[in-house]
């Protein structure tokens, strides 16, 4: 594993230096947070630093990708067709170039005397850690095709619960898209010929009509300034998001935030106890289990949860303790691990503690979905309203002075 050297500011203000074991930059990052320290600096010692969140060289692979070949590969091998063979199928068809390639070396390296899991080591960026060290596990306990089938299943789930956030949040921000679009629309095309009319009837705007025309004038007169805003601001987030400070942050924005922070926080420990249901079924010890789940929450916040929680296992203690501690840690979840830690079923603990969160993130889904339409729909009607209000004030005006002549 790659050493790291860091620089840190303690919560007293004092700088500490020191070495750490790790796999890359976010895990040291990671686990000086978890101590209370804030990382200012992280450099990988013997070699070339790892730039935080980024993978190995190669190209990636989507996780639906890897997902179907994974399936493929559980059905194969479930049928009885040696693995050589399995891994030559899979390297031909149509398929992702990459894992195409992938496929072939690792039934090159296994017909040269390799393991499945050495030979799937040596590709990080498309079998990550977990993948590779539920194979090693099935191979040691000789029940790949077993580990192979619970692999793909964890896969799809962790798939479809991806989906499932990823909707929704797409919903609302494809709502203020379209509403942007509209606003836009009715600033540049429609309020100027209003204008026009104004201007020939020589009189004073009220102030809310006033208001809209400038807005509009500047909409139409400084366009690259909105374009700019409008297109430059969401790329500056998703590049920050991209860095690791940037990651911490949004992943606390997220889990905090208003209607979207619950659906956070039951999808991150969703993941959680499906990966550490997954791994501890298949052999893997709780420990490594505990380092490898706290990389794959999905969520900062749960992952430092994980590491200090580790530390304390570590030394001893049993996991539900230091767990109760953690705020994000809803206390069902900790009293059925300590549950299962009693009756020595902490991984169909840890099954059920998943299956309840990825139905509650689905039902959550529905509920909030349900709740944002009517809400978006109504403050885009409002900001409508508003404009159409504001353009024919006038009108109402001129209307109430000829009558009243």
């Amino acid at each position: 594993m790659p050493k790291f050297a860091y620089q840190a500011k303690s919560s007293a203000g004092q700088i500490q230096t020191g070495q750490m074991d790790a796999a890359d930059e976010t895990e040291v990052r990671v686990k000086l947070k978890a101590k209370n320290l804030t990382p200012l600096r992280v450099i990988q010692l013997g070699g070339k630093p790892q730039v935080a969140g980024s993978a190995p060289s190669g190209a990636r692979v989507s996780s639906r990708d890897l997902q179907i070949f994974t399936r493929q590969f559980s059905t194969l091998v479930n049928a009885g067709i040696p693995i050589v063979d399995a891994l030559k199928m899979l390297s031909e068809g149509r398929r992702n170039p990459t894992l195409k390639a992938a496929a072939a070396k690792v039934k090159e390296a296994i017909e040269g005397g390799k393991r499945l899991g050495d030979a799937m080591a040596a590709h990080s960026h498309i079998f990550d850690r977990l993948y590779v060290n539920l194979v090693r596990a099935g191979e040691e306990a000789g029940i790949l095709d077993g580990i192979l089938d619970r692999l793909s299943i964890y896969m799809e789930k962790s798939e479809k619960l991806k989906k499932q956030v990823k909707g929704a949040l797409f919903y609302p921000a494809a709502i203020i898209v379209v509403a942007v679009l509209v606003v836009t629309g009715i600033l540049v095309f429609i309020i100027p010929k209003f204008q026009e009319l104004y201007s020939s009837a020589g009189k004073d705007l009220p102030a809310l009509t006033q208001i809209v025309v400038n807005m509009s004038a500047f909409v139409t007169e400084r366009w690259y300034i909105v374009v700019g805003v409008l297109v430059g601001v969401p790329y500056a987030l998703v590049q920050y998001a991209e860095t690791a400070e940037g990651k911490d942050t949004m992943d606390r924005l997220f889990i905090k935030a208003p209607l979207f922070g619950e659906l956070v926080q039951k999808a991150s420990i969703a993941r959680m106890s499906r990966t550490l249901a997954t791994l501890l079924a298949s052999g893997v010890a709780v420990i490594e289990a505990l380092e490898i789940a706290s990389r794959t929450a999905g969520n900062r916040v749960i992952e430092e949860s994980l590491i200090r929680s580790k530390e304390s296992v570590t030394a001893g203690k049993p996991l539900a303790a230091p767990l109760a501690r953690e705020p994000m840690i809803p206390d069902m979840v900790t009293q059925m691990i300590s549950i299962g830690e009693q009756s020595g079923t902490l991984d169909v603990m840890f099954g059920k503690i998943a299956d309840f969160y990825e139905d509650d993130v689905e039902n959550a889904v529905k509920a909030l979905t349900s709740l944002i339409e009517p809400i978006l729909m109504v403050v885009l009607g409002g900001v409508i309203a508003f404009l159409v209000l504001a353009m024919y004030l006038p009108i109402f005006n001129m209307a109430s002075v000829q009558g009243g002549g």
